[in-house]
């Protein structure tokens, strides 16, 4: 692929630790690819981690994915920030013993291989524990690493499918349209993210525990996404009711909906708190809704929601969505108009809160405009966090096989 680093190429630039960052000295091995395990190293990354990205001679395959400038994915200069990238080729004794000698200096190990895979590799959890036992093991699948799912393949759309999101994004009266994805990989990127909070929490407590031994950790991506279902098993367990799709609204509160505005844009509103509620109808010219008994809490709003948003809509209609966000704004009623990336990156906000790093690639041959970590640590600069960006495949392989590996293995 052109992001290998071709022999006879000057080296890269000395990783950088930043000491202020809360997890620096943590040392964790990415044997991923694609999007769950690697989000979640990313994270860690971003946090301070030292991050060894293991990938195959070719590199991992989504360095092929989105959009590509000078040959080289965009996506990947901000997927692969923050790590060394390391080359092996596990089908080989070479590389299996490489990358045991990885694991036996690491703190953790995240994979989101085929369940088995790592097992048919002789590098299962036992073996692992052996050389290592204080190695904290996050494993990424699709229906987790047992059950009757356990061995089919998944990828993020199959996690929003099964675990009931999907069903969710449809529009009422449009049963001839396939409900829509939200637009990302939001199974994967759950996954990813339970996978790095369950990571620092098994490290902590292992360094907690007196026989500082470490543990092994099954997420999935079907129940990533079934996490999120709010109150729906408890209705359904109770009251045998089945959450059906409400397009842009929710069936628990209103009103809170999306609503068109007169340059054709929308405009997302919430107004379901009592106080916030009589604040809208009075902007909107509807103080009879806000004085009708019907309309006093939120159970009676909800009975009532479609009448609340023609009313909400008929305003909206007259004016263009900036202008109805100010008026509401004005009067303290959440909402915001739709964005876009181009909303996003003119928006003074993003950048005030330094939401749009520069970053310079040096692979890409240009500054890439990367989305700063969500975390914000008093004293760091979210500028801070982003120390380099993806690198090229096998960048490390000297810095890891000539230095990491010399050092002693975990005690």
């Amino acid at each position: 692929m052109p992001d290998e680093a071709k022999p006879g190429t000057p080296p890269p630039e000395a990783p950088r630790e930043d000491p202020r960052l809360p997890l620096t000295g943590l040392r964790v091995v990415e044997l991923g690819h694609y999007i769950a395990a690697p989000f979640a190293t990313r994270l860690l990354a971003d946090l301070g981690a030292e991050v060894i990205k293991v990938e195959p001679p070719g590199g991992d395959p989504h360095r092929d994915w989105g959009a590509r400038v000078n040959g080289h994915a965009v996506w990947f200069s901000i997927h692969g920030r923050n790590k060394l990238s390391v080359t092996l080729d596990l089908r080989t004794a070479e590389g299996k013993e490489k990358l045991r000698a990885l694991l036996a200096r690491a703190d953790a190990l995240v994979e989101n291989l085929r369940p088995g895979a790592i097992e048919r590799m002789g590098l299962g959890p036992e073996a692992l524990h052996a050389m290592n036992p204080r190695l904290v093991i996050a494993r990424v699948s699709g229906y987790g690493q047992d059950g009757p799912y356990r061995d089919k393949p998944a990828f993020g759309a199959i996690g929003e499918a099964m675990g009931g999101l999907r069903h969710l994004t449809a529009n009422p009266g449009q049963a001839d349209l396939p409900p829509p994805r939200c637009g990302v990989s939001i199974s994967d990127d759950l996954a990813g993210m339970y996978a790095a909070m369950a990571l620092v929490s098994a490290c902590w407590g292992r360094d907690r525990s007196p026989e500082g031994k470490g543990t092994v950790i099954d997420l999935d991506l079907v129940s990533s996404v079934f996490s999120l279902m709010e109150g729906m098993l408890p209705e359904y367990g109770l009251l045998g009711r089945v959450r059906q799709p409400m397009g842009a609204a929710l069936p628990s509160a209103a009103p809170t909906n999306t609503y068109p505005c007169a340059d054709g844009k929308w405009l997302a509103v919430a107004g379901n708190s009592d106080p916030i509620f009589r604040r809208l109808m009075t902007r909107i010219g509807r103080e009879d809704l806000a004085d009708d008994p019907r309309m006093a809490g939120n159970s009676g709003r909800c009975a009532n929601a479609a009448e609340l948003d023609e009313a909400i809509a008929a305003w909206t209609r007259t004016l263009p969505a900036k202008e109805a966000q100010d008026a509401l704004e004005a009067v303290e009623v959440p909402c915001s108009r739709l964005f876009d990336m181009k909303d996003c990156v003119e928006d003074p906000h993003f950048q005030a809160r330094d939401m749009l790093l520069p970053v310079e690639d040096p692979l890409i041959g240009a500054t890439v405009p990367h989305p700063a970590a969500p975390f914000r640590f008093q004293g760091i600069a979210p500028r801070d966090m982003v120390r380099w960006p993806g690198p090229a495949v096998g960048a490390h392989n000297e810095h890891v096989f000539e230095s990491l590996l010399k050092q002693e293995a975990k005690p």
